[in-house]
């Protein structure tokens, strides 16, 4: 199985927070062919960043998490490239205004269904979205 891991799922690996178990276990039990967007990796980084601003990570912390998250991906998953297709996709579902979607979102939903992967995420609003528009959502 091709997961898609979003920014909240990437965050709760490279963190110690309230989702990282979750997310751990969900990896451990499944063991699927995973894809991390540059897309994503930016998100992560920009919260950790921001948890770093709020005073919520050191700055040490959150230079190991970014280390992290640059090994983890590199070792374990496929990462993919954000192209114009999927910006033109995430344009038209941001355009369907009974998604409620902001554009990073609906750029995820882009690349998840341009690689065929299934959708992890912990973000409830994304969730709802992909399984609305028949997205394949894992049991993260």
């Amino acid at each position: 199985m091709k997961v898609y891991l979003d920014a909240s799922v990437l965050v709760a690996l490279v963190t110690d927070d309230a989702l990282t178990a979750r997310a751990d276990t969900f990896l451990r039990a499944t063991r699927p062919e995973m894809i991390v967007s540059d897309l994503a990796s930016a998100e992560c980084s920009s919260a950790l960043a921001r948890r770093c601003r709020m005073g919520e990570l050191s700055m040490q912390d959150t230079h190991s998490a970014f280390q992290m998250l640059d090994a983890w991906t590199s070792m374990h998953a496929q990462r993919v490239a954000l192209g114009a297709a999927d910006l033109r996709r995430a344009e038209a579902l941001v355009r369907r205004l009974d998604l409620h979607l902001r554009t990073p979102d609906a750029l995820n939903i882009a690349i998840a269904e341009r690689t065929g992967g299934t959708m992890a995420t912990f973000d409830v609003k994304l969730a709802a979205a992909a399984r609305s528009l028949g997205l394949p959502l894992a049991a993260a």
